[in-house]
């Protein structure tokens, strides 16, 4: 049965818009908080959010929820995604909210739910709420006497600083080394300097001034193009690019290049090998991931196991067959000795005692492999089947058959907007620009 609210990462949209409404958000509140009422003793939730300014109305909707189930609710404000994880476990809640839209801009928002042991939820869980959403919520109601409380946990910042700086490893320090770092005015921006300062950089920051309206804007992940111009202004010896809810890193090396999360996760694979930790000799990534990190891999006498795109996907082939990294090239990073879902922050205290061990610029420490040349175009649609086309059917199987044994063509649907993301790679260049044009005209023409 097919979701109706909830996408790959949650339910997200355009605030005040369905399904991205306060009445939506107490619905959800209501819903989520009975599915997880289990036993006598008082239940509780945690609430975490980044930094737009629809993040209040959305935390008041939800927490009108959870209290009027019976769910007591703890509020710790601006706050990275895999704190609120973190925080969820720790804590013995039995639910944990985190009210982010990512990477997206600040018009958009989105509910992100963890169950009690930190982990996001599954897609029966989530249709199971979105079931309870639709139904007559008044028979869920608490009694008066019942009624959930809220209260601000004033600690939580220095909770997840310190968790953050317990992953580093003990016989390393970061100093002299100078780390530039852009919090994408979001979730991190009171947390993540100080983890890297704590531990002893020089740090340098941007996009730490959040106003409600400038998150992910022309800073963080998606635009590195800032923080390569700090870096490079202020003679860095990395920069680490976060997005709007810190669960995604991106690395920028002392020339201003920028590294995606395909040649960070070939790093910390490696180096976890050599030192005994890998679990599952390998790693997983995406389909997404390129052809050339799985190469290299194989020449490392390891493998990359491939899920959808999604790091709900990533987490569940991890947890079945027992790896410690995965990832995927947009920089979302899991490492499950530390996190139950990607954490920009820890990945990047790993990528950084790679380089204080080696002793070596950035720039060679994180590249890793040679890619294939990879581009990546979007086709947007208004709700129509163009991927079910005859014709577009016809060219995209031209494609794979000129592609064979050189590269790969990957076409999906975006999980979060109206979006048909058209990716091919290979050996050429002029193969793959070609590839790409021509599957996307044949979308276009029928979109």
């Amino acid at each position: 049965m097919t979701r109706k609210y909830f996408g790959t990462d949650g339910i997200r949209g355009l605030t005040n818009t369905a399904p991205m409404t306060a009445e939506m958000a107490m619905k959800v509140g209501m819903a989520a908080g009975h599915r997880f009422l289990r036993g006598n003793h008082k239940h509780r939730v945690v609430i975490g959010k980044d930094t737009r300014l629809s993040g209040y109305m959305m935390e008041t909707a939800l927490v009108a929820g959870f209290t009027a189930v019976g769910m007591d609710v703890v509020l710790v404000g601006p706050m990275p995604t895999p704190a609120v994880a973190l925080l969820t476990k720790s804590m013995r809640a039995d639910l944990g909210v985190m009210i982010s839209a990512s990477h997206n801009p600040f018009h958009d928002n989105g509910i992100k739910l963890f169950g009690p042991d930190g982990y996001k939820l599954s897609d029966q869980e989530e249709l199971e709420i979105e079931q309870l959403i639709d139904s007559d919520l008044s028979t869920v109601l608490a009694e008066p006497a019942n009624l959930g409380r809220a209260r601000k946990l004033e600690d939580a910042r220095g909770r997840y600083i310190h968790f953050a700086k317990s992953t580093f490893p003990n016989n390393l320090r970061l100093d002299g080394l100078k780390v530039a770092v852009d919090c994408a005015n979001g979730a991190a921006y009171n947390v993540a300097p100080s983890v890297f300062w704590e531990l002893g950089a020089d740090v340098e920051v941007i996009g730490v001034t959040p106003n409600g309206f400038n998150i992910n804007d022309k800073v963080g992940s998606t635009s590195p193009q800032a923080l390569a111009a700090k870096v490079v202004e202020t003679g860095a010896h990395v920069g680490i690019a976060l997005d709007g809810d810190a669960d995604r890193l991106i690395v920028v090396d002392e020339t201003g290049r920028v590294v995606d999360g395909d040649q960070l996760m070939g790093l910390i694979t490696k180096a976890w090998a050599d030192a005994g930790k890998l679990k599952g000799n390998g790693l997983v990534a995406t389909v997404m991931s390129n052809l050339g990190l799985e190469r290299h891999l194989e020449g490392q006498g390891l493998h990359m196991r491939r899920t959808k795109v999604g790091d709900r996907y990533v987490l569940e082939a991890m947890r079945a067959h027992g790896y410690n990294v995965g990832g995927e090239q947009s920089g979302h990073i899991i490492l499950t000795d530390y996190a139950t879902t990607g954490d920009g922050i820890i990945a990047a205290l790993q990528v950084l005692a790679c380089i204080v061990e080696k002793g070596r610029p950035t720039s060679e420490v994180t590249h890793v492999f040679e890619p294939y040349p990879q581009l990546l175009q979007n086709v947007r649609y208004n709700g129509g089947q163009p991927l079910e086309n005859a014709k577009v059917q016809s060219v995209i199987q031209t494609v794979e058959q000129r592609l064979n044994g050189r590269g790969r063509l990957v076409i999906r649907k975006s999980g979060t907007e109206p979006l048909i993301r058209v990716m091919a790679e290979a050996d050429d260049e002029l193969l793959v620009n070609e590839a790409v044009q021509e599957v996307c005209e044949a979308v276009k023409a029928h979109a």
